[in-house]
């Protein structure tokens, strides 16, 4: 059975695990809005993959892309830890 996520956020995990990079993953479903998808990886960047076609990427040392469900592309270039 899925575990749900942490407090109430909506998701139920379906699957995890660490790919052949040492990486970690896990899969989450909304219910009627869809599914959804995490990395986190080793060298301390992390990605999302939203159920709305959203998607998150931040490398871990101030630089961030997040793409709207329409396509429109933001970029943050913020400072290091």
């Amino acid at each position: 059975m899925p575990s749900k996520g942490s407090g109430n956020t909506g998701y139920s995990y379906t699957g995890s695990g660490t790919n052949s990079k040492g990486n970690h993953w896990c899969s989450r479903d909304y219910g009627t809005s869809g599914t959804g998808y995490h990395y986190s990886n080793n060298d301390d960047s992390y990605y999302y993959s939203n159920p709305n076609g959203s998607t998150y990427y931040n490398t871990g040392d101030g630089y961030s892309k997040y793409t709207s469900p329409s396509g429109d592309v933001y970029k943050s270039y913020g400072s290091s830890k």
